[in-house]
């Protein structure tokens, strides 16, 4: 019969490999306010959240009982006033939309559409760039270089995110990258398949490490089957 392999026991979704959802504090997201009017507020707090990079920005609006929470600007400080609106003043940490905001001005957690709360450029450290704007789009030129067009009315956020430079730190020992991948719901140390028993994974025994067998398997494949390379198109190098 075998035994129930590593794939199986994460599909059974029990609190081993469930994200920590009791470590978060709240959702990072523009407020779903109108567009037309601008609302003023100060950060309260500056908080760490388990598993992201960024800090996190308490902010308290005029009017609002809500706290609201936003990814922190780098050179944010408690007690920061911030504005989220149409007639909101081009300033660090501000949220306007696309088409209120200058060529050339660095932004970041960009929204994809209108009113998602914002979907691009979170990542600590990280900053998009307007390369230009019209009446039905702006193009930005994303961190990893690529230019994208978004609807003029999408909203985004003045500066850069907070904590840039973590990843140049190095990790030193095992225990801390088992706390970092823990914190973001992911298993550490991944085995590879082919390095197990025979009976622990599909591709594993055999004289040699290799799979033994074509690692294609349909998507129609029972638990215990299905690793690999699963409803693959097509595999290997594609010439050119």
């Amino acid at each position: 019969m075998g035994r129930r392999i590593l794939v199986q026991r994460k599909g059974r979704g029990t609190t081993q490999w469930r994200s920590p959802s009791h470590k978060k504090i709240a959702p990072a997201r523009h407020p779903k306010w109108s567009p037309d009017k601008t609302y003023i507020g100060s950060i309260t707090r500056l908080l760490h959240e388990s598993g992201r990079g960024a800090p996190l920005a308490e902010i308290k609006y005029e009017g609002e009982d809500k706290l609201h929470y936003m990814v922190a600007p780098e050179g944010a400080y408690v007690g920061q006033v911030i504005e989220c609106g149409e007639d909101a003043t081009l300033a660090n940490g501000n949220t306007l939309m696309l088409m209120h905001i200058p060529e050339g001005t660095p932004i970041y957690n960009i929204e994809g559409s209108p009113g998602d709360g914002g979907k691009y450029v979170r990542s600590s450290g990280l900053t998009a760039t307007i390369i230009s704007t019209d009446k039905t789009k702006s193009m930005i030129r994303l961190p990893s270089g690529t230019q994208k067009a978004f609807s003029p009315r999408c909203r985004a956020t003045i500066g850069i995110v907070a904590g840039g430079g973590r990843a140049e730190k190095p990790f030193l020992k095992a225990g801390a990258v088992w706390h970092h991948t823990r914190g973001k719901a992911r298993k550490w140390p991944v085995v590879r398949g082919a390095a197990m028993n025979a009976a622990s994974h599909p591709h594993g025994g055999g004289s040699h490490q290799s799979p033994g067998r074509p690692t294609t398997v349909s998507r129609h494949a029972p638990p215990g089957r299905k690793v690999g390379n699963i409803a693959a198109r097509r595999t290997g190098r594609k010439n050119k």
